[in-house]
């Protein structure tokens, strides 16, 4: 399978600001020349931090960039002014996101401090204001007051299964507010395993979208869980808990 139909990717950065336009979203040039300020640090940081595996111009745009921008289908993060993102390894979804939604207050948490000096050379390089970088374990971060439930969305892309995903990502999101999970096509095992552990930190009923990216054979899944209640004070639990004992397997 493709990444992308070629014959309508010959212009990659035209098909960008195409592509993002089915989600709703209008591309300026000042945007574009950001988008191509960061793919040049990926290539140019790549063999220093291996921070990602796709080095084609064209397999950045669609698997990171477009991939990233996919969150703008959801409503609660058109309307937002706060976003947490989760693991963000070298910055997606959260900086597509924001360069997409300038007025958007932006945290990037990732466990690997290598990854983080990288996206700070982004923020420094792209001048994206209001953007920062936390360098801790999200279940840290999820008790710490400076940053527990906090945030209006808070996204993860890819970064471990649901069930323990949740755990990481709820603590962190203001009652009102909403976590959205990016996963591939095939999600519904997924989403009935976490429905207890959604539950049990404040979460309401999960809505999934599959949709495709764009001009491209790719199909993600958004897994958008509204926060309806507060997180009780003793979650998240302790740093690597929920990888080895997930809530959804633990008697209510």
């Amino acid at each position: 399978m493709s990444t992308a139909k070629s014959h309508r990717w010959g212009e990659e950065w035209v098909a960008l600001r195409r592509c993002a336009a089915e989600f709703g979203l209008r591309i300026d040039d000042e945007q574009l020349a950001q988008f191509r300020a960061y793919l040049t640090l990926l290539r140019q940081w790549k063999d220093r931090f291996n921070l990602t595996a796709i080095q084609d111009p064209e397999g950045i745009l669609v698997k990171h960039f477009l991939d990233s921008l996919a969150c703008a289908r959801v409503p609660r993060l058109q309307q937002a002014k706060s976003l947490v993102d989760v693991g963000a390894g070298a910055g997606f979804p959260g900086l597509p996101l924001k360069i997409a939604f300038p007025r958007l207050t932006v945290l990037l948490i990732d466990s690997v401090q290598k990854r983080l000096r990288f996206v700070d050379q982004v923020i420094a390089d792209l001048g994206l204001a209001d953007t920062s970088t936390l360098h801790r374990r999200a279940e840290e971060a999820g008790r710490d007051p400076r940053h527990r439930e906090r945030y209006e969305v808070a996204t993860a892309r890819a970064v471990a299964p649901l069930n323990v995903l949740v755990e990481w990502l709820l603590p962190l999101v203001a009652v009102g507010g909403a976590a959205i999970a990016m996963k591939g096509p095939e999600v519904s095992g997924e989403v009935e395993d976490a429905l207890g552990a959604i539950q049990r930190l404040g979460g309401g009923e999960p809505q999934v979208e599959v949709l495709a990216l764009p001009e491209t054979d790719l199909r993600r899944s958004l897994i958008v869980i509204p926060k309806v209640a507060p997180t009780p004070p003793d979650l998240p639990r302790r740093t690597g808990i929920a990888r080895k004992r997930p809530l959804s397997t633990l008697p209510g």
